[in-house]
């Protein structure tokens, strides 16, 4: 905006400062000192008083200008400045904190809402599977229907991601306690880190900027909750918000899956990617032509119920669950194995069915007879330390349960009943274990951008 239109100096004429009037089609002319500091207002209407009280056109215009004139900090919000153009002021000048002129604002003249900028952050849950694993396992329902039965917890994987000016992707891992930079996206692609899954992530998503990327979990890694896809769908969550094409909930849970199964390479099903991204309580189905995630409307006094009633137990130990799934891959071509999944995919039907009705005892009797079948798949599953926790568990209150996940280690899900819980609560402190509280979580995936401006700048880093 050239601001000169709107200016006069101290020692201006009335006749010069008409000219400005008439320059600026807005009836006002402001004066500023030596210093260029705004010193008062005058309008055509000033003028004309003064000119008809005797003054003359060579007149100084200090002797007609008003000291006391209305005006806006730099920093006023818009809505003020509405509001004075709504309480019949017809031009505001607008001053920075030396008193100088830095804008002129009037109904055709507002200041426009630039694009600022912003950064992305997303949380996904973790989730616990009740039943079905095993059935989700693509070589498995190439011939067979799979389902599975699981829903998310209130343990989340949380991202931020910010654009950066160049071309730089920095990754920071509070989970890995560690951090690395790459020059660019190139140089992503082609250097071996601890940031396997991370660089995965980032060649599906294909940014085409530079990036910096916080990610921390509330949760342990390798503890059988499903953490691979969690993480991927909280890291897609935040380059979806970059996107004017947004993925859906199922293009999210297919690259987290081409993510970790296809460029990765690690083995697994197709469960905890759904699970994570749409949220809450599903009933999965599973074959060739198409996945169905079929949410379970349940009544909120089952759901309170079952939360009261399940126990998330920490083992304290780790599992490799690509490993697991390779050795189900062999084991699956036996025919008892196989029978076994397929024992497990008609025992989901019933749990949902249990459920729906909010019949929770026979739903923790099934979580027994799914543990049952599936520590049965493969001997990698469950060990002689697991099987201890779980057999003593089931002596201290708990009627059924599994261990999470592909097996084992990781945590264990019990369910007990209300009047037993103080018994195998007891236990658990006793032998040494811990128990995580949750709450279900029913949103899954929520990603959002923040402007920057609004907050802090600078982000701690490991």
């Amino acid at each position: 905006m050239n601001f000169d239109m709107y200016l006069v100096n101290f020692d201006s004429t009335i006749e010069k400062t008409l000219a400005k009037i008439d320059l600026n089609h807005l009836g006002f002319s402001l004066v500023q000192d030596q210093n260029l500091k705004i010193i008062g207002l005058v309008t055509d209407g000033d003028i004309r008083r003064n000119l008809l009280n005797g003054k003359s056109l060579s007149t100084p215009i200090l002797e007609c200008m008003n000291r006391e004139f209305i005006w806006a900090p730099s920093q006023a919000p818009r809505e003020h400045l509405l509001k004075m153009l709504d309480s019949r002021i017809q031009f505001i000048p607008i001053l920075d904190e030396n008193h100088k002129l830095v804008g002129v604002v009037t109904k055709d003249e507002m200041p426009h809402l630039e694009e600022r900028k912003v950064y992305a952050r997303a949380r996904s849950p973790v989730r616990i599977s009740f039943g079905g694993g095993g059935s989700d396992l693509t070589h498995f329902f190439t011939n067979e229907k799979g389902a599975v039965i699981n829903s998310t917890v209130s343990l989340y994987t949380h991202a931020t991601l910010r654009i950066r000016e160049d071309f730089k992707i920095i990754l920071y891992s509070r989970d890995l306690n560690e951090s690395i930079e790459f020059e660019d996206y190139e140089d992503l692609l082609k250097r071996e880190s601890n940031f396997k899954l991370f660089q995965s992530i980032i060649k599906v998503a294909r940014p085409n900027f530079g990036f910096e990327l916080f990610v921390h979990s509330d949760y342990p890694m390798n503890s059988g909750l499903g953490g691979s896809a969690v993480v991927s769908s909280a890291i897609l969550g935040c380059f979806n918000q970059f996107r004017k094409d947004k993925w859906d909930n199922h293009e999210i849970s297919e690259l987290a899956f081409q993510a970790e199964r296809l460029d990765l390479g690690i083995a697994g099903g197709w469960q905890d990617q759904y699970a994570t991204v749409f949220g809450g309580f599903n009933f999965m189905e599973f074959a060739m032509d198409q996945n169905i995630v079929h949410p379970l409307r349940l009544s909120k006094d089952t759901i309170i119920e079952l939360e009261e009633s399940l126990i998330l137990c920490d083992t304290a130990t780790t599992h490799d669950s690509g490993n697991i799934h390779d050795d189900q891959r062999e084991s699956m071509k036996q025919s008892d194995i196989k029978l076994k999944v397929q024992s497990n995919v008609e025992l989901t039907y019933e749990m949902r069915n249990h459920l729906l009705r909010g019949r929770l005892f026979q739903f923790g009797q099934c979580l027994h007879k799914a543990w049952e079948i599936k520590r049965g798949l493969s001997s990698k599953i469950s060990n002689l330390f697991l099987d201890r926790i779980y057999e003593d568990a089931m002596l201290n209150g708990a009627i059924g349960g599994k261990l999470l996940g592909a097996g084992g280690g990781g945590f264990f899900l019990f369910y007990v009943p209300p009047f037993a819980k103080h018994k195998l609560l007891n236990w658990i402190e006793s032998a040494g274990l811990n128990y995580r509280p949750f709450r279900f979580d029913a949103e899954g995936l929520q990603a959002w951008t923040i402007r920057e401006d609004l907050v802090k700048k600078d982000i701690a880093v490991i």
